[in-house]
């Protein structure tokens, strides 16, 4: 009995953490979509820095090639505003989102608000290089 009581301690401590997700704001969508690189609306995508939109999430992805073999994919639904018709972030000056419901601004590296008083993070979504020519985009 003695022996279960660390668990039991365990169990509790974690069961009662926080989420690590940030964007409870947000609800769930299913994220599977497969990027063709070569196509003309994503050869930004082909050199460091560059960036593209694509479909998919709740208002769209924004998609980033952080150094020329590995991506960064982001929910365009601003992280601290429940969906709206304003609520979609576009990328400014090639290396921040903005939000235009309230001037809002984010990291396009990490998804950090760059903005003073917002707790919210972009939701980030998982990138998967298939070959040179494709990328896989989900969020399971």
């Amino acid at each position: 009995m003695n022996k279960l009581i660390p668990f039991l301690f365990i169990f509790l401590w974690f069961s009662s953490c926080e989420s690590d997700d940030q964007n409870n704001l947000l609800p769930y969508v299913i994220v599977n979509e497969t990027i063709n690189l070569t196509n003309p609306e994503f050869i930004n995508l082909q050199v460091p820095g560059g960036w593209a939109y694509a479909n998919g999430g709740i208002k769209g992805i924004i998609i980033y090639n952080v150094n020329g073999s590995s991506y960064k994919a982001y929910e365009r639904s601003c992280p601290q505003i429940l969906p709206s018709p304003c609520s979609q972030m576009t990328v400014e000056q090639s290396f921040k989102l903005k939000c235009p419901c309230d001037q809002s601004e984010f990291n396009i590296l990490n998804g950090t608000p760059l903005t003073p008083n917002i707790n919210y993070i972009v939701r980030e979504y998982k990138v998967t290089v298939i070959n040179s020519n494709t990328l896989k985009i989900s969020n399971f």
